[in-house]
């Protein structure tokens, strides 16, 4: 039998992408109005990263946080980049909307680790990380200074024995991969011992078939779970002109544009928000056990969280099914 390990008690939760200005430029102030529009409709799961917005997001997260009660909400950053500010910085190279002086440096190693946790609660204020993702040790990432199978050694002898360290001795709670693509998390799962895993662009309506038939029978095994991310595919079930992330956001594949035309179709004869459906989608499987959205917006924030009360007929699961829009095993809400 699987160990029980560490699952966020929230199952839905928002992520720092959009408050890092990753799409937009975005004002403190608005940052602040989203998170308060989260904080109020009850959200107490928060997810951020040195990477959003090159430590943007970790300020803004944490002028608001440091304010609440720390026992109320949990929150997950990430290693794996470490940033140095100089006055040359590239930080545009990276993300043209941010107003960071940082320049990201990949650092995998029990060292890295260390400097970059301590490194997020200083930019955060706070005194402790609940959960920590090792970030974008993936084959997509094309900023990697080498290949990532590469790299993955320095992760396997450095990065993973000290975050099981770290959770041993009850610093964290949990920790995991936090990427885009499924090989990493499969490769952690046969190596390491890791208790929750950031599925981002993963298990949507559109691009799940993966996670169905491999990802997730392997995590059932260990007892491990998803936080899943990126549910719209960074926006694109929800309208945007982008599908996930990365430097080719207007190139959106033929098949996933075929796709959502189908849903689309079945959506409007049943009277279903398409992001509704794809926010509880991407909620069901037993082993999901968070939803993370990102957004700088307030209204989007209160859509999002009230998309995921809303009543979405068996029928139209049922008829996704039956025209094979959606896999056979996958789960779906009710």
């Amino acid at each position: 039998m699987a160990a029980t390990r560490y699952r966020p008690p929230h199952d839905f939760g928002l992520g720092g992408v959009a408050i890092g200005n990753e799409f937009e430029f975005a004002t403190d102030e608005q940052a602040e109005e989203t998170l308060a529009a989260a904080w109020d409709a009850g959200v107490r799961y928060f997810d951020v990263s040195p990477w959003y917005g090159l430590g943007l997001a970790e300020r803004r997260f944490g002028r608001f946080l440091a304010r609440k009660p720390r026992g109320e909400f949990v929150i997950s950053s990430k290693v794996g980049k470490l940033l140095r500010a100089s006055r040359d910085n590239d930080a545009k190279t990276y993300f043209p909307f941010t107003t960071s002086p940082n320049t990201p440096h990949f650092d995998y190693s029990a060292d890295g680790v260390i400097r970059s946790i301590e490194d997020s609660l200083q930019r955060l204020g706070l005194d402790r990380l609940d959960i920590v993702f090792v970030h974008d040790l993936s084959p997509d990432n094309d900023y990697l200074p080498d290949d990532w199978e590469a790299l993955w050694p320095i992760a396997e002898k450095g990065a993973f024995p000290a975050l099981t360290r770290l959770r041993d001795e009850g610093v964290i709670d949990g920790w995991g991969m936090g990427v885009n693509c499924p090989q990493p998390i499969l490769r952690c799962l046969e190596v390491a011992d890791s208790d929750v895993h950031l599925l981002a662009s993963q298990y949507s309506l559109v691009d799940h078939d993966t996670a169905v038939e491999d990802v997730f029978p392997k995590a059932r095994e260990k007892g491990v779970s998803f936080v899943v991310g990126s549910a719209l595919n960074a926006g694109f079930l929800g309208g945007a002109p982008r599908f996930n992330y990365g430097p080719d956001n207007s190139i959106i594949p033929a098949d996933k544009r075929e796709k959502l035309g189908r849903l689309k179709e079945v959506a409007a004869r049943h009277g279903v928000d398409m992001v509704a459906a794809a926010l509880q989608f991407s909620l069901a499987p037993d082993v999901a056990s968070s939803l993370l959205v990102g957004t700088a917006k307030p209204l989007h924030m209160l859509a999002d969280h009230a998309a995921l009360q809303a009543k979405i007929p068996a029928d139209f699961w049922q008829e996704l099914r039956s025209a094979g829009v959606i896999h056979p095993d996958a789960a779906v809400p009710g």
